[in-house]
């Protein structure tokens, strides 16, 4: 949904040559972070995955309503450390290297995410006190966890298995849970607390099994929490998702990236050109994927509003149309084969849910067009 007060941005952006350019809506972020702390308080702890859009006027608007930050590198780490600084961190992510371990312990993050037996004895060396979840990727009954199985994040029963002795011998790593991210985009749900539920069945027994001496266990669920593309409006149901999670005794945690912000921001483009080649209509705009990859990554039709500009003229577009960009490749498609009515030359495109993963995603340097503007609603 394109605001009022993000259309009124959009012309003026416009009319002072300013495209093209993303407008974020914090006043509306900060209602919405609001309602999914609301959801999820008395439940589970909430955590913004900082991957998602880690735009420093973006963390300090979440700040009030989130109860820390994960990062997956220690360039996240720092920059959420001067940004937001003294909140609590959690470091996930695969491939830590030795400097960023040695980061994560001084000032220590709150929580550290061990992704293999190797990554642990790696942190033994380093001789610190850590508290960590080790980071698990159970193969369990069901579709939605395949892919998570199928990759190379965190560790199987027997890589968890191979913790164990390392860990005998290593007071100083303070084990606190498990860290178990088994889904992605997921927009329904109640499919998402059952599968929180089947994870929660596996891990608990695993601890208790395991870890025997651990008090007040944590359970870090991960993100998940799907944005669906086609459907702009639809917004992933907190209420219904927290209310089903499961009464546990374990301290659970959320990690949502994507599902906080993809609502709240906007890429604003103009219209260069409009072409008919080979029975297909072409809108070319200006910028394209090198600001705005989503698309592309995720092989969806980015959703989008036509702003109509007075005085543009030439030639117009009415029925299904291909939204480019400026890019020297055919992969440069925002939109494929989409309606539009009497598109032109000055039009604007305002591309919605590009709040998350879009920006900090895209190839920027690529034939080194102009980069977009910045423009921060409060």
């Amino acid at each position: 949904m394109v605001t009022e007060p993000v259309r009124a941005e959009a012309l003026r952006l416009a009319g002072s040559g300013e495209l093209p350019a993303y407008v974020y809506d914090l006043e509306a972020l900060r209602g919405h972070a609001a309602r999914v702390r609301a959801a999820t308080a008395g439940t589970a702890e909430l955590y913004y995955a900082v991957k998602a859009n880690p735009a420093a006027e973006i963390l300090r608007a979440l700040d009030p309503y989130v109860d820390g930050f994960e990062v997956a590198s220690g360039g996240e780490l720092a920059h959420v450390r001067e940004v937001v600084p003294g909140r609590p961190v959690a470091f996930s992510g695969p491939g830590k290297t030795d400097e960023e371990l040695a980061v994560a312990l001084t000032p220590p993050v709150h929580r550290l995410h061990v992704e293999s037996p190797r990554e642990l004895a790696r942190l033994i060396a380093r001789g610190a006190p850590v508290d960590v979840l080790l980071r698990a990727n159970p193969d369990l009954p069901g579709e939605d966890t395949r892919q998570a199985a199928a990759s190379p994040f965190g560790m199987d029963p027997d890589g968890l298995a191979a913790c164990l002795p390392l860990l005998a011998d290593a007071p100083h790593i303070r084990v606190r849970g498990l860290h178990a991210h088994l889904t992605w985009a997921r927009h329904d749900a109640p499919a998402m607390a059952a599968l929180a539920r089947r994870v929660t069945d596996w891990a608990l027994p695993w601890l208790r099994e395991h870890l025997p001496g651990l008090d007040d266990p944590e359970l870090d669920l991960g993100g998940g929490m799907g944005v669906d593309y086609g459907a702009p409006d639809r917004v992933f149901d907190w209420p219904a998702y927290a209310a089903a999670l499961p009464a546990t005794e374990a301290r659970l945690r959320v990690e949502p990236g994507r599902s906080l912000t993809a609502y709240h921001g906007w890429y604003v483009t103009d219209v260069l050109d409009v072409k008919r080649n080979h029975g297909r209509d072409y809108a070319v705009l200006r910028g394209g994927t090198h600001h705005l990859r989503t698309p592309v990554a995720r092989g969806h039709d980015q959703p989008f509003v036509v702003v109509p500009r007075a005085g543009g003229g030439g030639p117009a577009l009415t029925g299904p149309a291909t939204l480019v960009g400026q890019l020297c490749t055919p992969r440069d498609v925002l939109a494929r084969d989409v309606p539009v009515t009497e598109l032109r030359p000055g039009d604007l495109v305002v591309f919605e849910l590009a709040g998350a993963y879009a920006w900090n995603l895209s190839h920027h340097d690529f034939l080194m067009h102009p980069r977009p503007r910045f423009r921060y609603l409060d």
